[in-house]
């Protein structure tokens, strides 16, 4: 990928990428889930994808996070391993195995190189791979979709003058037009009247590269759903009745020249066959009848892990079961701080710590959710970046688990302090989350913070080392004194009247909150004021008024 300069192939254009990608197919994932019905009719493709690039996303996060002075490489050695250790499904695995292609491709760019040849040669190399992956190709599929999007992108790279944004451009209009034609291919996708569900999401993928290189949003795709509706459960009865009951992953630990053994030895059991990585790490994806037997070959072949069997004709009545076993109610809060974790573990939550720049993954949520044993689940993300990778994880843990579960869209810690305070298990299910939704949507929050960058904020011009101070997540006061600009801040969300406020100090508060609550009594003494210790970063304090 190149800047708009044509410098070169950035960190922060694939940085964006991974974003709108992972945007973008949770905004597509119900779609692309009621498409699936090639291999198996199991509703999931969508699901899956998106937890995968979610996963080479997260990883980027982590590994940067980590290391504020890393570069390209760190990206693109943790968006390889990222995408093979959260795949998940035949086309989760594939398209982890295109990712990590086409980053070890970037990896090995030359500095002379054309960016156009760069990414051309990445995307060919790409299908290649997915090809040598999957057991037994079949056209019609994902496999298809690539091979088009491939070819387009290395015939533009050949014209004179060509870009990155340009080969993208060909690749995501060559892959929307093979899409259309794979009910041609494929007798599943015709008598359905669908396209493959995982070419649909290839092609989301694909739109999200060009759409980062170009700013144009890519023309949609035409009638992609044919006659079905959104979404599509999966049923016992639509199995093929000669196919295999189980689907077969795992993660292998394992020396390279035992993957082949491990091919053969698995190709005869079932189909669906998928086993991509290298470096010693695999994941491995096959549909059989002897669960035992494919696991055994793994074990032949080195240490598999993170074991996951699915039985696709009781995928359903599975769900069902386990909710029988899960009993009550519990919350799942993120929390931003150590202390803001202790004050939503005391009340009976469990937490997951996060805060600036350490979002929770959608599987974090779904681990947290899996951890309650609870028929009911109600998600607290107090961060607005964080409510749809809890929407996303609500409603896999539903399809997957059977789990009933509803998410308060908090945006501040603060409002989930207030849901929190209001939540009563005795109540029926709806009834509390309506409560809950209503307190927080009603309580009024801000905070104070420092200026780390020079910048242009609603509230004017900053610059390092200024005050600045946050109303409903948008900047409308810049200071130069923490007291001053928290108590313009109070004011202002006082203004509307209210009578509790609640302030939840910072690691480097400093006495602001004592300060703050002082103010309150000498100038607001009819109003009750609260005070807890958060421990959060780069917020000295969060304050809200109910």
């Amino acid at each position: 990928m190149e800047a708009p300069t044509g410098g070169g192939i950035e960190l922060a254009v694939v940085q964006r990428f991974v974003d709108v990608a992972v945007d973008a197919l949770a905004g597509a994932r119900e779609e692309i889930d009621a498409l699936n019905v090639y291999p198996v009719p199991d509703g999931d493709t969508g699901t899956n994808m998106y937890l995968t690039v979610s996963a080479a996303r997260d990883a980027i996060q982590e590994a940067l996070s980590g290391a504020p002075d890393a570069g390209l490489a760190v990206a693109l050695t943790a968006l390889r391993r990222g995408a093979l250790l959260g795949a998940r499904g035949n086309s989760g695995v594939i398209l982890s195995q295109m990712l990590g292609a086409i980053a070890a491709r970037i990896a090995r760019a030359a500095p002379e190189e054309r960016n156009a040849t760069v990414m051309a040669e990445a995307m060919r190399e790409a299908t290649d791979a997915s090809y040598a992956a999957v057991g037994i190709p079949v056209e019609g599929t994902m496999l298809t979709v690539a091979r088009a999007a491939s070819d387009a992108a290395v015939r533009r790279a050949e014209q004179p003058g060509a870009r990155a944004r340009d080969v993208f451009g060909a690749a995501a209009a060559a892959a929307r037009e093979a899409l259309e034609h794979t009910p041609e291919q494929l007798e599943q996708l015709r008598a359905a009247g669908v396209v493959d569900a995982g070419g649909r999401g290839l092609c989301v993928v694909l739109d999200a590269a060009e759409t980062v290189l170009t700013g144009r949003r890519p023309v949609g795709q035409r009638n992609p759903l044919g006659a079905r509706a959104i979404p599509v459960t999966p049923v016992a009865d639509a199995l093929r009745p000669d196919g295999p009951s189980y689907e077969v992953m795992y993660l292998l630990d394992g020396d390279d020249e035992h993957v082949a053994d491990l091919r053969a030895a698995l190709a005869p059991l079932g189909d669906s066959l998928v086993v991509v990585g290298g470096e010693g790490l695999w994941n491995v994806h096959v549909h059989v009848d002897d669960v035992g037997a494919a696991i055994e070959a793994g074990i032949a072949a080195g240490r598999p892990h993170r074991i996951r069997v699915t039985h696709f004709a009781e995928q359903v009545a599975a769900a069902g079961h386990r909710l029988h076993e899960r009993t009550g109610r519990r919350i799942v809060a993120v929390a931003a701080g150590p202390g803001l974790a202790a004050l939503f573990g005391d009340a009976g939550a469990v937490v997951i710590e996060a805060g600036p720049g350490r979002r929770p993954s959608t599987g974090m949520l779904l681990a947290a959710i899996e951890e309650c044993h609870a028929a009911e689940v109600v998600i607290l993300p107090n961060d607005p970046d964080s409510v749809r990778a809890a929407q996303i994880a609500a409603r896999t843990a539903e399809e997957d688990h059977g789990v009933r579960v509803a998410v308060i869209p908090t945006e501040a810690q603060v409002q989930g302090l207030a849901a929190m305070a209001v939540h009563e298990p005795a109540r029926g299910f709806d009834a509390d989350v309506l409560e809950m939704t209503a307190t927080a949507s009603h309580t009024r929050h801000g905070a104070v913070t420092v200026a780390v960058k020079q910048a242009m904020t609603m509230a004017g011009p900053c610059e390092p080392g200024d005050v600045l101070g946050v109303v409903a997540g948008d900047f409308a006061v810049v200071g130069s004194d923490l007291r001053g600009v928290a108590i313009e801040i109070l004011e202002r969300l006082l203004g509307g009247g209210g009578e509790l406020v609640t302030l939840v100090a910072g690691a480097a508060s400093d006495g602001l909150a004592d300060h703050c609550e002082a103010y309150l009594q000498q100038h607001h003494a009819v109003v009750d004021v609260v005070v807890y210790d958060g421990g959060q970063d780069r917020y000295p304090l969060l304050m809200s008024v109910e």
